[in-house]
């Protein structure tokens, strides 16, 4: 299957609102607030317009992926990176690599824009496959409770991770 992967514009927000509802509705994890938060996240300081994606197969959009910022704060030092959150699927097209293809040119294009590290919450048996690791590694802190095991990063940067140690700090639209 072919598709085409580009920057999301203004005229795409309604759909990937929709999309991004349709990709998490069965997902017994969801609180289905997931469209909420891509809809305020574009609207903060946080937002990285090259970093919110789509997927679009014969003109359709059929994915989605969005990085923003975050900070890992700790009593000495600030070191800023990049949150994933979310990567949507619709439902007829997961399971065929298009989530994977939306990482790995995410992963591309933030390394291009020079950001050292990306942190997510996620499943354990997925993200592992792109490079990412147990936070808790790096003494990496969430400012929420989460399982040790889907709490992860990533380095972008070879040093991406040195000297890395503290509590991350997400766009107050994380929190709306």
């Amino acid at each position: 299957m072919e598709i085409s992967i580009r920057p999301e514009s203004s005229h795409d927000y309604e759909s990937v609102e929709d999309l991004v509802q349709a990709a998490f509705a069965n997902e017994p994890l969801s609180d289905q607030s997931e469209s909420l938060l891509v809809h305020r996240l574009r609207n903060s300081p946080s937002f990285v317009p090259e970093l919110s994606l789509i997927a679009e197969h014969e003109g359709r959009i059929i994915g989605h992926i969005l990085l923003t910022e975050i900070i890992v704060q700790n009593d000495s030092q600030i070191f800023p990176g990049l949150a994933l959150a979310p990567v949507s699927v619709h439902p007829e097209y997961q399971g065929k690599g298009i989530g994977s293809k939306l990482i790995e040119e995410a992963h591309r294009r933030a390394t291009t824009l020079g950001y050292p590290f990306i942190v997510l919450i996620g499943h354990e048996s997925y993200y592992p496959r792109f490079g990412y690791e147990p936070a808790g590694k790096y003494g990496i802190e969430f400012p929420f409770k989460v399982p040790p095991q889907n709490a992860m990063v990533k380095a972008l940067a070879e040093e991406g991770l040195n000297g890395l140690r503290g509590r991350v700090q997400y766009d107050k639209a994380f929190f709306s």
